[in-house]
């Protein structure tokens, strides 16, 4: 009889026995970290930061390799070397279609390591369990962010779903301060004018 695929949670659960296995801090991002502070919604997409040591690079790649994605260590290096860019890696998982994003803590990332510093413990329930997660004002700046190269519809329903959902528990002032810093602050404005016309 024919295995039943791995299912995108159980995939995401696989990922971070690996991670907190090689006993690395991360957290969260994206449309799973949504799912603690805003509306639920199917995704494809697992986007964690990681902080990894350069001692831990090849325990990382062996934690993966068990589970079967398969991360050289000479690639984890060599994204944290890397002078310029963002790339994430890429870990594939050989027995199903699913992949998971981790984007690299780097040294010349300040607000990186201050969202890393800021992360919440939340129980996702089942087969998540309690995992680390953005704040909701740092995965509404990140969704900003993203939205102001890509302008996909999804940034502007999440943020307005966390919005909607958090409310006056919200930061403003330091989402004011991130997104001018980053040099997203039209961006932002644009979402907030959406998410108004959307929630009223």
């Amino acid at each position: 009889m024919a295995q039943e695929p791995i299912t995108f949670v159980d995939f995401a659960r696989l990922v971070l026995d690996a991670i907190e296995a090689a006993e690395l801090e991360y957290l969260i991002g994206g449309a799973v970290a949504v799912w603690a502070w805003g509306e639920v919604r199917t995704t494809q997409d697992f986007d964690l930061v990681i902080d990894v040591p350069g001692p831990k690079i090849m325990r990382l790649s062996q934690e993966l390799e068990k589970r079967g994605m398969l991360v050289p260590p000479e690639i984890i290096l060599d994204l944290l070397l890397m002078p310029e860019g963002d790339l994430p890696i890429n870990a594939m998982h050989l027995e199903s279609p699913n992949k998971a994003e981790l984007f690299l803590l780097r040294n010349d990332d300040p607000y990186r390591r201050i969202s890393l510093s800021r992360r919440r413990l939340v129980d996702l329930g089942p087969p998540l369990g309690e995992v680390y997660v953005h704040s909701p004002e740092d995965l509404i700046i990140n969704k900003v962010y993203y939205f102001s190269l890509s302008y996909q519809t999804k940034h502007v329903r999440d943020i307005a779903s966390i919005i909607a959902l958090c409310g006056d528990e919200l930061e403003y002032t330091y989402i004011t301060k991130w997104v001018t810093h980053l040099g997203v602050a039209e961006a932002w404005a644009e979402i907030q004018a959406q998410a108004s016309a959307r929630f009223g």
